[in-house]
């Protein structure tokens, strides 16, 4: 019920959004020298309709206007496109968020329940640190404008302004670099979401082996130093945007990016016991509630129309219908493709494989989201979905253990979108495979650098008895599930 209230209240928004839509076509339509009267108070700025009309001194408030009212004045049409555009960069950042819901979900649902409150803590962590240090560092390294430190390579970080009426932070920096669309707080906070993904692919495919302590550590320095290293390179103007790469809402940076990250510390980490057998017979480990799962994947589905949809960075009607049309058909084909390839290579339809081919379509398409019609969005979708049950398969034969499938979907789904944008969006093959190549390779070794610094010096791994017990008594001395769970 909780659910469907939240969903009810995201709906209002959006009707207030699309009134708000409205209202900007009207005042885009009036004849010039139109004019409409609004009163005029100490704390509302006076509108003018006509952009050749311009408010003089003696209609000005008697009290001195605000720095967002001062830009604004006579400018009615391009504020209420302002305000809209805003409104939904807002919206988006919501949806991303909701996605943190839907990754906990998926990885406690697709591991055992004794893991749960592990888990889900780590999941509580990774958004909170991550909002906190994007701000103390993580933006202004990531957008740094001509602000480098080493070429367009790397640039050093610093906090976001302070103040919510610093005319630097309100009106010189009123836009993001690359659209007039929306507040320097609103480009903040959208952003701040994404910069958690990344650590929280990491920590699904660590699951139920891994310290906690060494986790939140190694999680921290992933999402506060490395990941704006690789994000600059693009959307910070780097080395790539400038050679032409084009990832529109993180098929690499961000997803690719994790997958590998991920694939570093699950080598340093080791499978889990029994996994593996000694005859080289591979031992399922089933999840404890499919139902959680699958309700994660499609909180993620519902997530991923802010992180592709606000990538558009406006609320242009053709661009976010277009990225909702592409998002919507690449994560059905992912799922279809997937469900049929499992039935053919399992001999029966697998539900995991299903829900980790929708995300696979997802994280495909969502490089080439706004350069890739819908029917070639579905055939990045039905081959993401086949390349996901594949890699699955192929990881566990090479005795690589990952729980939830997270090095697949986000890794390998994560490097095909990318090419995929230089075979149907428009981009050039090349430069795509050496974008997703130099970022993956760069989140690998970055990952194995720190994880393997934390082994050496308090190891990662819990150890065997913990193991057996469950992370939930071991590390918090809390069952997830206490009344189905025996008492030690």
């Amino acid at each position: 019920m909780q659910i469907i209230r939240n969903l009810t209240r995201i709906s209002k928004i959006l009707t207030f959004t699309v009134a708000l839509a409205f209202a900007s076509s009207a005042f885009a339509e009036n004849p010039p020298g139109a004019e409409q009267a609004v009163p005029q108070s100490a704390s509302t700025t006076q509108i003018v309709v006509a952009e050749t009309v311009e408010v003089t001194a003696d209609q000005a408030p008697a009290e001195e206007l605000k720095p967002t009212e001062k830009f604004w004045q006579g400018k009615a049409a391009d504020y209420a496109t302002f305000a809209v555009n805003n409104l939904w960069i807002c919206i988006a950042a919501a949806l991303v968020f909701i996605m943190h819901l839907g990754f906990a979900c998926v990885e406690s649902g697709l591991t055992q329940s004794k893991n749960t409150t592990n888990i889900l803590f780590k999941n509580v962590f990774i958004i909170c640190v991550g909002m906190l240090t994007y701000a103390a560092y993580g933006f202004n390294s990531m957008y740094p404008g001509d602000n480098w430190t080493i070429g367009k390579i790397f640039a050093l970080g610093s906090p976001i302004a302070n103040s919510f009426t610093e005319p630097d932070a309100i009106v010189s920096n009123l836009t993001s670099e690359y659209n007039p669309g929306y507040t320097y707080w609103g480009d903040f906070i959208f952003q701040a979401m994404f910069a958690a993904t990344a650590a929280t692919i990491v920590s699904g495919a660590v699951a139920e082996r891994v310290k906690l302590a060494p986790f939140m550590i190694g999680a921290t320095l992933l999402v506060t130093f490395i990941y704006p290293i690789t994000g600059s390179w693009q959307w910070g103007g780097g080395w790539l945007k400038e050679m032409g790469f084009a990832d529109f809402a993180g098929s690499t940076l961000v997803h690719a990016f994790g997958g590998y990250a991920a694939l570093a510390a699950v080598l340093l980490l080791g499978p889990r016991r029994n996994k593996y057998l000694p005859d080289g017979k591979i031992r399922p480990i089933l999840g404890h509630s499919m139902p959680l799962a699958t309700i994660g994947v499609f909180m993620l589905f519902l997530g991923w129309y802010g992180f592709n949809g606000g990538s558009v960075l406006s609320a242009e009607p053709v661009g976010v219908s277009h990225v909702f049309v592409t998002t919507s058909l690449a994560g059905a084909a992912g799922g279809v493709a997937a469900s049929l390839t499992s039935w053919v290579l399992l001999r029966k339809p697998d539900l995991s494989m299903a829900l980790n081919g929708i995300l696979a379509g997802l994280v495909g398409i969502t490089a080439g989201a706004d350069a890739i019609n819908p029917w070639p969005a579905i055939l990045v979708g039905i081959i993401a979905g086949i390349l996901v049950v594949i890699s699955v398969l192929f990881f566990d034969k090479i005795k690589i253990d990952d729980p939830v499938g997270a090095i697949s979907v986000h890794g390998v789904c994560g490097n095909w979108g990318t090419v995929a944008v230089g075979i149907f969006g428009g981009g050039n093959f090349g430069v795509q495979l050496l974008g997703t190549v130099s970022i993956s390779l760069f989140a690998f070794l970055a990952s194995l650098l720190i994880f393997g610094a934390l082994k050496a010096i308090s190891g990662i791994r819990v150890s065997p008895e913990e193991e057996e017990e469950g992370l939930d008594v071991g590390e918090h001395g809390q069952q997830a599930y206490p009344d189905f769970m025996p008492n030690k």
